[in-house]
């Protein structure tokens, strides 16, 4: 029993020696939180950047697409157009 009791203080000893921390590790830690804060910070506005020129990118690519069916449109009714006039030409 008094063997338990002996290892038990030497455990709670060492746990009290080894487990306490000190300010300076506090305020390691706490400068290490800041500098994380600011990376979360940095990395949130990075997204929002990415976020809008992506926005922007899909807006641009619509319009483009618009464009090209515009004009695949147009040349279709120019074909059609030609086609009719070669046809009447060929009847007379």
């Amino acid at each position: 029993m008094k063997k338990l009791v002996k290892l038990s203080m030497i455990a709670l000893a060492a746990s009290l020696i080894v487990g306490c921390a000190t300010s300076g590790d506090i305020e390691n830690l706490q400068g290490q939180i800041d500098g994380l804060k600011t990376d979360v910070a940095k990395a949130s506005s990075d997204a929002s950047s990415a976020l809008a020129a992506a926005n922007d990118a899909s807006s641009r690519a619509a319009a483009a697409e618009a464009a090209a069916n515009r004009a695949a449109d147009a040349a279709q009714a120019t074909n059609d157009k030609l086609d009719r006039l070669f046809h009447k030409t060929m009847l007379k």
